[in-house]
């Protein structure tokens, strides 16, 4: 069986890397994403979080290359606690929340330099006017952008 899940939303905190004891890299990160809609005349917005996960040189270039406010599109799939649901916990106050939880396989960040100083890259291969989004992918590199995180190379791939 397969499942993935494609959000797009703001970084809603600044990235976070450790290491494994076997000494692999994780960097943690939340978004959050939102809408907007109209129930009985009034207009409702709907907020959920997600704790984000990457591994692996593409936990060194989040860490890097994401910041708080940035704009950003991750893929992947869900986390769920052993019994295949969110993990619930308890907060501070007493009450009970849970928590959607992502295993990022590949990252985009739609953020352009203008919205975030230094947050955003350019996506036009090779052209320079600018724009914003450069994808980090579990992909071979293609014609959209698609970066190898699982390869030997030393370099960023831009």
């Amino acid at each position: 069986m397969f499942h993935t899940i494609i959000i797009v939303g703001n970084v809603g905190r600044d990235p976070e890397m450790r290491y494994t004891p076997s000494g692999a890299a994780v960097t943690s990160f939340s978004v959050a994403t939102s809408r907007n809609y109209n129930s009985q005349g009034q207009n409702v917005k709907e907020t959920i979080w997600f704790r984000v996960s990457c591994w692996g040189r593409q936990a060194e270039i989040a860490n890097t290359y994401v910041k708080k406010g940035q704009k950003i599109l991750v893929e992947g799939r869900l986390v769920a606690d052993p019994s295949g649901n969110p993990r619930i916990y308890t907060r501070s106050d007493g009450t009970a929340a849970s928590s959607f939880e992502i295993s990022a396989t590949n990252l985009k960040m739609l953020s352009s330099r203008s919205e975030n100083e230094g947050g955003g890259y350019n996506n036009n291969y090779g052209q320079s006017n600018g724009s914003a989004g450069t994808a980090y992918m579990g992909s071979d590199m293609g014609p959209g952008g698609n970066y190898d995180m699982d390869g030997e190379t030393e370099d960023i791939p831009f």
